[in-house]
């Protein structure tokens, strides 16, 4: 256990590490740009005068290290933003306030949270049924017709754009068959069979664009574990094929899929734009795009780092569940 507990030390000491130098590239990256942010954030009409004092009451004025010492400070110990005729106090984690509406930004990425995770947590669990399932039938029946359909299947799953597998379900269960209302998101909160209703094309659509990709991933990593020297063991003893495909192989395949699972899940919370713009999700994605429109800074940095905390969190979990499958890689 003590080596499992220095594995996990170590990974938890990286991710962080990780953070912090996540945090440094994005802050520069979004601060040191072309234009006058003051004025972008006060508006046209804005007299220089006013724009300077937008400029001093967002620190913009301050060196960019002071500024970044100030974001740290505001997310481990919270921060006191002057509004011009008062104070006020952003609790830690504080990601700043937004430049347009002067709301604090873990707020906002609060509320939009519990939509992004709804729609990858389901679709997660639908693209590895599927993904892993298809995967899996396709190498035990490889060479035979059920193969070539499979393949072919996930080949058109990959090459479809994930908007135009949103736009046809939409058409066909809702236009057509009228099997569900077109999709509007219901808090959890409020109605939890409603708010599964609702979410179910949402779902079925980043999961098919999703599993194609873990079909053929399991696909590969099947055929390469089958062809091994104890799988051809197990044969010469006589142990049955479905027994050997389901005991044995599946185990050894499923290293690459932890890890394409734990990147697609955490880059899918504020990747899945065109779902939550399609289907009218108010999701992290969806208030991305639109603080990037109009460049409202703090929210964009403040969603960029919550989605690569997620990204981070999601490998960190994929490594311990690496060592508890495999003792050997605590040893590495």
């Amino acid at each position: 256990m003590s080596g499992f507990a220095g594995f996990a030390l170590r990974r938890t000491v990286g991710a962080v590490i990780t953070l912090l130098a996540i945090s440094v590239i994005v802050y520069i990256v979004f601060y040191v740009t072309p234009g006058n942010v003051a004025h972008i954030t006060c508006g046209p009409r804005c007299s220089p005068e006013q724009v300077h004092q937008v400029a001093r009451q967002l620190r913009l004025d301050d060196p960019l290290y002071v500024r970044y010492w100030h974001f740290l400070e505001g997310i481990f110990v919270g921060q006191d933003y002057s509004t011009g005729t008062s104070v006020g106090h952003c609790s830690a984690p504080c990601l700043g306030l937004s430049y347009q509406t002067d709301q604090q930004v873990t707020q906002i990425i609060l509320a939009k949270l519990p939509v992004s995770l709804s729609l990858v947590i389901g679709a997660m669990v639908l693209w590895l049924l599927l993904g892993v399932g298809t995967g899996v039938l396709s190498a035990w029946r490889r060479g035979r017709f059920t193969e070539r359909a499979l393949t072919g299947l996930t080949l058109a799953g990959i090459s479809t754009p994930v908007f135009v597998i949103g736009l046809v379900l939409m058409i066909v269960v809702c236009g057509q068959l009228e099997l569900l209302p077109f999709p509007e998101y219901v808090p959890f909160t409020d109605d939890p069979e409603q708010w599964a209703w609702n979410l179910v094309l949402p779902w079925l659509t980043l999961a098919l664009a999703e599993a194609a990709y873990f079909a053929r991933l399991t696909r590969a990593s099947m055929l390469e574990t089958l062809a091994e020297d104890h799988v051809r063991t197990f044969r010469a003893y006589g142990v049955g094929e479905r027994s050997i495909v389901g005991r044995h192989a599946l185990r050894g395949a499923l290293a690459p899929v932890i890890a394409l699972n734990a990147n697609d899940l955490g880059s899918s919370v504020g990747g899945a734009v065109l779902i939550e713009t399609l289907f009218g999700l108010p999701g992290i994605g969806q208030e991305l795009v639109h603080a990037v429109t109009v460049v409202d800074l703090p929210v964009v940095v403040g969603m960029v780092l919550v989605i690569g905390f997620f990204v981070v969190l999601a490998n960190a979990a994929a490594d311990v569940l690496y060592a508890l499958a495999d003792r050997r890689v605590v040893l590495t």
